[in-house]
């Protein structure tokens, strides 16, 4: 992936369930991000059923460059889910962070920190099974309480050919606690390839705080971008053009009206009263908010 060899900062839309899909995607792209991630796509049922693969993911030409990630806790599987996506996308990214208990009880997610020998094994064999060379393989992690643990993970990784390491500052049981963006500065320091940090980035400014303590080569962002599209581009609260182009955008891929509400109640939480709150998330129809849009904001 050239972009981590720019020279700047990666800018990077984060993997979010229900939330980061073409629609969005085509929206932070036009402010200044530079990589988009797919919502989490469990790789068994990606490999198995035409139908996940259908509603899962959905792409253009337009929607590059692009990281599809993956829930696997099998090698083959998700070498296989790598090979069906490569033609359509710039690499895969395997999901070790994700903190929900249906995710950690099925073996997905943030459990593989511990299974540092499997996380290595299913980035060595997507590396050996996908032709493209240029195709990359990222992982996605969260931190031990030991970091000797984290810097064995990430270097096992390493070895087996991972592409970049991406950390999200918190352990496990951690939610809302403060991001430890110390840890992230010692991964980096142990790694050559790049590091991505991630966790509580609600601004620009923030970003690029956090590149300058971490010396990481990407920020991802993903609640702070729900909350405001154009944040990469130095807005510190979403502009109206952006509301405008969410329509726009979603109107033009049949986007479904609850994934559509929801995006203008995230982007229009801080520049709306609290009356204006209740009365707009109770609108029901397309119809409604257009109505409601033109009405407060000419849009």
């Amino acid at each position: 992936m050239d972009l981590f060899h720019s020279g700047h900062t990666v800018k990077i839309c984060a993997p979010m369930v229900r939330y980061s899909k073409l629609a969005f995607r085509t929206l932070v792209r036009k402010y200044n991000c530079d990589l988009c991630y797919t919502p989490m796509i469990v790789a068994a049922d990606f490999v198995k059923s035409i139908k996940a693969r259908d509603s899962e993911f959905t792409t253009n030409e337009g929607d590059r460059p692009l990281i599809v990630q993956f829930a696997a806790n099998e090698s083959q599987v998700l070498a296989d889910a790598a090979c069906l996506v490569c033609p359509f996308a710039d690499g895969i990214d395997l999901n070790c962070g994700c903190p929900q208990r249906w995710a950690v009880a099925e073996g997905y997610g943030a459990c593989l920190i511990n299974k540092p020998e499997l996380v290595q094994d299913m980035v060595r064999q997507v590396r050996n099974q996908v032709e493209n060379p240029n195709f990359s393989v990222s992982i996605k992690i969260r931190i031990h309480d030991d970091l000797i643990k984290t810097v064995d993970l990430c270097r096992k990784a390493e070895a087996a050919g991972v592409s970049w390491v991406t950390v999200h500052g918190r352990c496990i049981e951690e939610r809302h606690q403060p991001v430890h963006y110390d840890a992230i500065k010692i991964i980096k320091e142990n790694m050559s390839v790049p590091v991505v940090a991630n966790g509580d980035v609600r601004n620009l400014k923030e970003a690029e705080n956090i590149h300058q303590i971490t010396g990481a080569d990407g920020i991802m962002v993903a609640r702070g971008l729900l909350a405001n599209p154009a944040l990469f581009d130095g807005y510190e609260e979403t502009p109206l053009k952006c509301v405008q182009d969410w329509v726009d955008i979603a109107l033009e891929h049949g986007t479904p009206f609850t994934c559509f509400h929801h995006h203008l109640m995230y982007m229009l939480e801080r520049i709306t009263s609290k009356q204006e709150k209740r009365a707009f998330n109770v609108l029901s129809s397309m119809s409604a908010i257009l109505d409601y849009l033109k009405e407060q904001y000419s849009i």
